[in-house]
């Protein structure tokens, strides 16, 4: 995608969507089906720190208690970004994403505290192409879609967390993301090879 239209959708969304609600995603996903990959080796030991964090932790880190329905959707992303063929990073993008948008809850509609039409884990909106409410609040659709968006991104791998999630998410609290890092890269680490 060049880059007067990124930053031409990102304006337009910016402009639309102002006040904390989200726009949808990159490019329109209307069938977000799973990528065709090869499987991903499995590493026998713990992923590099290194290249979970290739940045560094970006400002204050928050952190919550996960319970079993979030350990779920946690090894749901984990499980699509191996299935689509992407590594551990994306896995730290993804899932920190999650947490900023959802806390790692597949939210249905929340009625008057709906941001419009968002749902799911990544608060995706089926009015702004990301699919069907079927789809998005499935953990693999929507983590798939939110993937194909990350890879539509020239360079995701060498920016910050934060850049390359407001990137595909386009939200109104664009450095909001930064504060998951450590927690998502720990998620990573411990769930990665499970």
């Amino acid at each position: 995608m060049n880059s007067i239209f990124r930053k031409s959708m990102l304006g337009i969304a910016g402009l639309a969507f102002a006040g904390g609600v989200f726009a949808g995603p990159v490019a329109a996903h209307a069938d977000a089906a799973p990528v065709k990959a090869g499987p991903v080796a499995v590493q026998a030991g713990k992923p590099d720190t290194s290249k979970l964090i290739p940045h560094g932790v970006q400002g204050a880190q928050s952190r919550i208690d996960l319970n079993d329905e979030q350990v779920a959707n946690t090894k749901a992303i984990i499980a699509a970004t191996k299935k689509a063929g992407m590594d551990e990073r994306a896995a730290v993008v993804s899932i920190a994403t999650a947490l900023q948008e959802s806390k790692l809850e597949n939210l249905g509609h929340l009625g008057d505290r709906n941001d419009h039409d968002s749902q799911g884990l990544f608060q995706q909106r089926p009015s702004s192409g990301w699919g069907t409410v079927e789809q998005i609040t499935d953990p693999e659709y929507s983590t798939t879609a939110f993937l194909k968006g990350l890879k539509q991104v020239d360079g995701w791998q060498d920016m910050p967390l934060t850049k390359a999630a407001q990137t595909v998410q386009v939200s109104a609290f664009p450095d909001h993301y930064a504060q998951w890092e450590q927690q998502a890269a720990d998620l990573v680490t411990k769930y990665w090879n499970s």
